[in-house]
């Protein structure tokens, strides 16, 4: 089962350090660096909890990154994957990545 460990302290998702979208996207169609990627499940939330309507962590990572060695056909082949942000609040996608996005 997959998970996301999320690192973007103000994202609606994340509870605890983990993300319990239903399910997330990781995009940047042809990235070269972790940093031109996003979560574009990112919602950002003003009191840092979470607001997530699921009850159970994320198990569903798509991957939009074509250039990522991690791509198994718009899903992601890893078991976990981390998210983090760019800045200490981000306040939109942009500004969150996969940092275990690998470069083919």
């Amino acid at each position: 089962m997959s998970s996301v460990n999320c690192n973007v302290i103000n994202c609606s998702h994340n509870d605890s350090g983990m993300c319990y979208a239903n399910k997330i996207a990781v995009n940047g169609k042809k990235s070269h660096t972790s940093t031109h990627t996003c979560c574009s499940s990112f919602v950002e939330s003003s009191d840092n909890l979470s607001s997530s309507n699921n009850d159970h962590p994320c198990s569903f990572i798509g991957c939009n990154v074509k250039t990522c060695t991690h791509n198994a056909g718009v899903i992601c082949a890893l078991n976990n994957i981390a998210v983090t942000s760019k800045t200490p609040r981000p306040n939109e996608l942009s500004e969150t990545y996969c940092s275990s996005f690998k470069c083919k």
